[in-house]
């Protein structure tokens, strides 16, 4: 794996979000429930970075960017719907396909989980994954997350209903002993 930085959203990430979109529609619509066709436009782009910042300055979510060494940005990686109440969080990511099964899944996760166990002091982490995304799930297993309860109809993929399941990680504070 190439020399990486995966950091926080900033809103000049617009373009090159874009220009990632797009160049990985196919990709992710194979495996995921496709976005709009307005999303993929420089407005469409822009009113969804604004709206996951704000989402971030009101504690609700923590978007960030995984970038390689030449600056080109090839994947992203969230925690969504945040509950500090609760101490819970979703995890989600989007690998672009040539970066695909080279560690980057796994990286951004890793990184999610300290976000959500150091700097939001979370205790537990969900995510959904589709039956049949043997690389996600994969990923998840490899991070500790333990397969959950079914989910039916989770996605819509390639015009087709399709089941998934929920996982979860127990997470435990930094020095208090192993992580889940």
């Amino acid at each position: 794996m190439s020399t990486l930085s995966i950091r926080t959203l900033r809103p000049d990430d617009a373009a090159p979000l874009l220009a990632f979109e797009q160049a990985n529609r196919a990709w992710f619509e194979r495996h995921i429930d496709r976005r709009p066709d307005d999303f993929y436009s420089v407005d469409g782009v822009q009113a969804h970075v604004a709206h996951l910042m704000a989402e971030h300055a009101q504690g609700r979510m923590h978007p960030c960017v995984i970038v390689d060494e030449e600056g080109e940005l090839i994947g992203r990686a969230n925690l969504k719907d945040i509950d500090l109440q609760q101490g819970v969080a979703e995890v989600g990511y989007r690998i672009g396909e040539q970066q695909a099964g080279k560690g980057l899944a796994t990286a951004a996760l890793h990184h999610l989980i300290a976000l959500a166990r150091d700097e939001w002091r979370l205790t537990s982490l969900c995510a959904h994954a589709i039956d049949g995304n043997t690389a996600s799930i994969r990923v998840l297993q490899r991070c500790g997350f333990v397969q959950g309860m079914a989910v039916p109809d989770i996605a819509i993929v390639e015009g087709k209903a399709v089941d998934g399941h929920a996982y979860a990680l127990e997470l435990r504070a930094a020095g208090q002993g192993r992580q889940l």
